[in-house]
């Protein structure tokens, strides 16, 4: 931090968790997350942050825009992850805004002279590659759980602590997970399909109890497994992987989870032009119906990102091959087909399909 600064001069103010955690392990830093612990909300105002906290006070720097949050404590008042009163005061420690943290590891403060603040063996835990819970109160926030799934899919390396995973059982055995919301869901979700390792984020989940909950109807075996571990290999994207993720699952768990409409698009084409493929060896009439069937026409680079995922469960298929038919089906000239047809909307159909099938004819073989 800058010790000229005047909106924090003076000011008890630590870097806390993310930024800290991977400091320690050699990582780049991400956003970085600032404690101030003594202030009060009219402090922070007179200095020139900005308020954007809704339950809690968090306040934007008026020159950098990062956020900084009150040191707070809360307490269980209801069920789910919105059940909690949470106060922040002068009074509040950094200790105790650090205990009420998920994660050992997201629980380590770093001071203005780089000092380390750790008053739960966070350090110890990152050097040792564990995810352990902070405290008993773990149990009381559904959201942890999640989050505790998608950094074991991040940090694919760390193991978790046996007794966080028996916390994570008691809360699916309570029924706190059921509290959670779809969008909830999905923000997590995202996250994790996104690291290196997103089965294993399904996975703890599984073996929780805490999938059939949060994501009904989700078929997850070792074959869909697979696929999401090719696609997270090849980086393919957020879309991609969910649609390699939901392809053997039933269409009720689109609306369990919400993810967004491109997400849910591949999800429901993916099937088709798996299917499309089994028939790939038909030549151009099998390559056409597959195009057609996800309008790729109109919709070329959702074409594409589909085969590309589908080539994370089939190895035969020829993405360079697939880019040719595309790009040649293309050429056909609708115009001039409808002026030629003489504006006959059953002939221009006919005569723009005969035009396609022979463009694909011309283009060769492979899958």
């Amino acid at each position: 931090m800058d010790a000229d600064d005047p909106a924090v001069a003076g000011l008890e103010v630590y870097i806390v968790g993310g930024a800290v955690r991977d400091a320690l392990l050699g990582q780049p830093a991400g956003d970085r997350d600032w404690v101030v612990v003594g202030a009060s909300p009219e402090i922070m105002a007179a200095r020139g942050f900005t308020p954007v906290g809704g339950d809690f006070p968090v306040f934007l720097h008026p020159r950098t825009h990062e956020e900084y949050a009150l040191a707070r404590t809360e307490r269980k008042s209801g069920r789910g992850y919105r059940g909690f009163v949470f106060h922040a005061g002068p009074d509040v420690t950094l200790e105790d805004d650090l205990r009420r943290r998920d994660l050992t590891v997201n629980a380590i403060a770093r001071a203005s002279d780089g000092a380390l603040i750790d008053p739960l063996g966070g350090v110890a835990d990152v050097r040792a590659r564990v995810l352990r819970h902070t405290g008993p109160a773990f149990v009381e926030d559904p959201v942890r759980l999640l989050r505790l799934a998608r950094f074991a899919a991040r940090f694919h390396d760390f193991s978790i602590a046996p007794e966080t995973l028996d916390l994570c059982r008691a809360l699916v055995r309570g029924g706190e997970v059921d509290a959670l919301v779809p969008e909830r869901v999905w923000q997590e979700f995202a996250k994790g399909l996104m690291t290196g390792h997103p089965g294993r984020m399904l996975d703890v989940l599984a073996a929780c109890g805490a999938l059939e909950r949060v994501a009904p109807g989700l078929a997850w075996d070792g074959e869909v497994r697979a696929g999401l571990h090719a696609a997270a290999e090849r980086g393919l994207d957020l879309a991609q992987r969910y649609a390699l993720l939901c392809r053997a699952s039933g269409p009720g768990l689109q609306d369990a989870l919400r993810a967004p409409s491109a997400c849910r698009d591949l999800a429901r084409l993916l099937p088709v032009v798996l299917q499309g493929l089994e028939g790939g060896a038909g030549g151009a009439e099998a390559w056409l119906g597959l195009l057609e069937s996800c309008d790729a026409w109109r919709r070329p680079d959702r074409c594409r990102a589909l085969l590309e995922a589908a080539s994370c469960v089939r190895g035969d298929v020829d993405l360079s091959a697939w880019a040719r038919r595309i790009e040649a089906a293309r050429a056909i000239d609708a115009g001039a087909v409808a002026r030629a047809a003489g504006g006959d909307p059953a002939r221009i159909r006919e005569d723009l399909r005969a035009a396609r099938l022979a463009a694909l004819a011309g283009v060769g073989a492979g899958c």
